[in-house]
Parts: structure tokens; C-alpha cells; sequence
């Protein structure tokens, strides 16, 4: 098989420095017009986040909640309650309670993979329209990033999305969650940033030993490597353009300034230090360097780990302690100042954030204080443009072998599917009508019958 330059080039995509260093090879000597604008941040939240303790019903439906959950319930008193809705977040996430009483924090309930609308019924007769390999990590973490829930995919819907967009806009696709499926396009790929630290050739320092210099010789050797042909001088130049732009990408990811101001503990007034928290400090950067990079389209991939809570989820007299309140009470402040820093910079309306995690856990805890793998969770999109107090989606019935549940565990068969709560964003962040089943493959099970994108955002 013959294959061309840009065939190659999306065979070594994600592979080190010059895929990484690609985006940045696609700005415009223009800055990018402000009120055209749009950055979406997907936060994936690996191993399955218990979205049943991030969003609980504080109505009558809070006693069947705690009947329900056992040993992972959390009682009322140590909620945090959500001004004139009947849900509250959990005890650790009170930083984000002033951006929903401020209209930019809604709420997904009960999204998950989908490959057709399902009902328990249907779940059980028909299980040619389940997603393959459901409650499996690797097999979910695909299903959400590629889009594709009974095959396999290849690319993601940011990269799709970046293939679509790149005709009609100048965009930019970048991860600080490393190489992932979400975003490997078709004819696209994204620059890998690191949480901490910069670009550059790892343990070979420009000085220094006869060996670190001989190392570098060897490098710049191969990236003048037109004359060993077509395929060699593909790849040699753009190790030497990867490297080049190197130097522009750590000026930004590493200046600080006004913005890590607003990184603090809102209680301690401390810095935030968690990873989480660095890549989102790090995506402000990236934005706010927005015209100088000229693009006018920003996808951004961001994660947080730890969310496989088997055992030791809760702790605490109310159940409000434990690994699960740690890690959203990180998730909760570095979101919220992330926003703040979008206020500062006048683009929190055109900027949104979001979650997504492998699956949702069991409703029932287990005997060891923890969850088990589930289907259905609830989410957040944070953005200064969504529906003030909006809740989308419906809270499934907490009863355990009850109406949703397709186990006696607490394994709720979604509400909503992914093309309807991504497929809105996306439709915000600029992708047309036309694109949308190229973006979303599975798009037509999706936008008939009186389905489609979620109304996340002010009309």
C-alpha cells in the first residue's frame, strides 16, 4: 500500500512532539474576532463518576434516594442546596452554588451511552440495540469519545469536529488529558500539553554532557532530512516545525499572571494544586492567548482520575467525607475558578465547560462503602450562555429493580443520550446542521421522532 504524506502523518498522530505541536502550525496572521468566538472544555471524569452523590433530589424524592443508596446515601442537613430547583450538589461542590444562583451552571440528569432509545423493556428483548460491552472502562470511555455505541471507533467527536470546522473557521484542538480517542480526527490531530512543565525534548538538554549533545546532533540530523526522500522529509519537517512551535506553546502555558489569581481555595484564599485544576489554568492561558494564536474555534480535552470507588467512596457521620468528596470538591473549585478567570477575560459566554465519565455507579452501595460500575449519571455544563437554572434530562426512579433500573443494583438505562447532550454543545460551538452525522455517526437514531440536542443554552 502506497501511503501519502498525509497519511502517514495521521499514522504518527498522537505519537510525541510533532503531533503534538500540529495545532499550532494552524494559526492566522489575524487575530481572531471576538464575538465569533466559541471554546468548549470537555472535562472526562475517569472511572466512572457516581453522578447519583454530584446531583441528589431534595424533594420527597430524597427519603427513596437514601432508602436506596445504603451505605453511600447522604442526608439532607449536609447538602448543598440549589436555589429554586429540587435538587441539591454534593456537600464538597458548594463552590459551584454562586454560578448556578448566577444562572451559569445546568444540570444533565441520567445521560449515558446509547445506541437507540431503550426502556427496560426494550433492554431485555432487544439486546441487538444495547451498546457493546456495557459497564466495561475501556469499552465506555470509547463509546463516549468516539460516539459510536455498538462499534468500533477509530476517531473522536472532537477530532470530527475539527475536520468540519476547519473549512469555514480557524480552529485549534488541544488536550492536557494526553493522547486520547476524543481527539483524533480523520484529517486532524491535537496539540498535547502537559499539566505541569513544558514541550521540549525530554532528557535531551541542549548542553551538557558529549552524549546529551550528540543526542541533539541526531535530532536536528534527522530533521534535515530531505534528501533520504519523500517519506523521511514528511516526518523531518515537522519534527523541525514541532520544535520551533514548542517555544511559543510553553511562553504561553507557562507565563503566569492575572489569571492564577483567581486559582485559589475561595475559603483558604490558597492556590488550587490539583491536576485538574492545573489543566484548567492551563486552558485559560491557551484563551487567553486566543488572537494572538488568530483562532476563532478552541476544543479543549481535560481530565480528572480516581473515580473507580469501589470501596471507601463516603466517610463521615453524613456520609459528606471520603475519596468521592475529595475529588469533586476539587472538580467544584477548579470549574469555578475557571469561570471566574472567563469572566475576567469578558468570554464566559463564549466559553463551555462540561462533564463526561466512563458510566455512572450502582445506586446501591456496596458493603464496602463504595459503588459499583452502572450506566446513567448526571452532569454539569458550566458556561456564562446556558439556560439560567437549567435541569435537563429526568432523575430516573430510585426505586432498586424498579422501572429504570435493569438490574436489582441500581443500573439506570439513560435518559439522555450522548448526541443529545454533546451534539447541543457542539451545535453552540459552530457545527452546522449538514455536519452533524458526520460529527455524531449515530446521529439519525437521534434527531426524529421528537429527539435531539438538549436546549443547554439562552435562545
Amino acid at each position: 500500500m502506497t501511503l501519502s504524506r498525509r497519511d502517514f502523518v495521521r499514522l504518527v498522530a498522537g505519537t510525541g512532539a510533532v503531533a503534538a505541536m500540529g495545532q499550532l502550525g494552524r494559526t492566522s496572521a489575524m487575530a481572531a474576532p471576538s464575538g465569533t468566538y466559541r471554546a468548549m472544555v470537555g472535562i472526562f471524569l475517569f472511572g466512572g463518576n457516581d453522578g447519583w452523590n454530584m446531583v441528589i433530589p431534595t424533594d420527597a424524592r430524597h427519603a427513596a434516594y437514601l432508602a436506596a443508596r445504603g451505605s453511600v446515601g447522604i442526608k439532607a442537613p449536609a447538602l448543598t442546596p440549589l436555589t429554586n430547583a429540587a435538587y441539591a450538589l454534593h456537600p464538597s461542590m458548594a463552590a459551584l452554588r454562586p454560578l448556578w444562583d448566577e444562572g451559569s451552571l445546568a444540570l444533565v440528569l441520567n445521560a449515558g451511552t446509547l445506541f437507540a432509545p431503550l426502556t427496560k423493556a426494550t433492554y431485555q428483548s432487544r439486546p441487538d440495540l444495547r451498546p457493546t460491552n456495557l459497564m466495561s472502562h475501556a469499552d465506555e470511555q470509547a463509546h463516549w469519545q468516539g460516539l459510536r455505541a455498538r462499534d468500533v471507533s477509530i476517531d473522536g467527536f472532537m477530532g470530527r469536529m475539527t475536520d468540519r470546522m476547519a473549512a469555514s473557521s480557524t480552529p485549534s484542538m488541544i488536550s492536557l488529558a494526553g493522547s486520547n480517542l476524543a481527539t483524533i480526527g480523520r484529517t486532524s490531530s491535537a496539540l498535547v500539553l502537559p499539566s505541569t512543565g513544558t514541550l521540549g525534548r525530554t532528557g535531551y538538554s541542549a548542553g551538557g554532557s558529549a552524549a546529551n549533545q550528540a543526542k541533539n546532533a541526531g535530532v536536528d540530523a534527522f530533521a534535515s532530512g530531505s534528501a533520504y526522500g519523500a517519506m523521511t522529509d514528511a516526518t523531518a519537517r515537522d519534527v523541525a516545525g514541532a520544535y520551533g512551535q514548542a517555544i511559543t506553546a510553553n511562553t504561553i502555558i507557562s507565563a503566569t499572571g492575572a489569571l492564577d489569581g483567581y486559582f485559589v481555595n475561595p475559603t483558604t484564599g490558597a492556590a488550587l494544586t490539583s491536576d485538574v485544576a492545573r489543566q484548567l489554568m492551563r486552558v485559560a492561558r491557551m484563551i487567553a492567548a486566543r488572537s494572538t494564536l488568530g483562532h476563532d474555534r478552541q476544543t479543549f480535552m481535560v481530565s480528572q482520575g480516581g473515580f473507580d470507588n469501589h470501596s471507601g467512596q463516603v466517610g463521615g457521620g453524613n456520609n459528606d467525607g471520603g475519596t468521592h468528596a475529595n475529588l469533586l470538591g476539587e472538580l467544584a473549585m477548579a470549574l469555578a475558578a475557571f469561570h471566574r478567570a472567563m469572566q475576567s477575560l469578558g468570554m464566559a459566554e463564549n466559553v463551555t465547560a462540561f462533564t463526561m465519565s466512563d458510566f455512572g455507579r450502582t445506586f446501591k452501595g456496596n458493603a464496602q462503602n463504595g459503588t459499583d460500575h452502572a450506566w446513567g449519571s448526571n452532569h454539569l455544563v458550566v458556561g456564562g450562555n446556558v439556560a439560567p437554572g437549567g435541569i435537563f434530562g429526568a432523575y430516573p426512579d430510585p426505586v432498586i429493580g424498579g422501572a429504570n433500573d435493569v438490574s436489582n443494583e441500581g443500573r439506570f438505562v439513560p435518559a439522555v443520550a450522548q448526541e443529545e447532550y454533546i451534539g447541543a454543545i457542539a451545535r453552540w460551538h459552530g457545527v452546522s446542521d449538514a455536519d452533524m452525522p458526520y460529527v455524531f455517526p449515530n446521529w439519525s437514531n437521534w434527531s426524529t421522532g421528537g429527539r435531539g440536542p438538549l436546549g443547554l443554552f439562552r435562545a
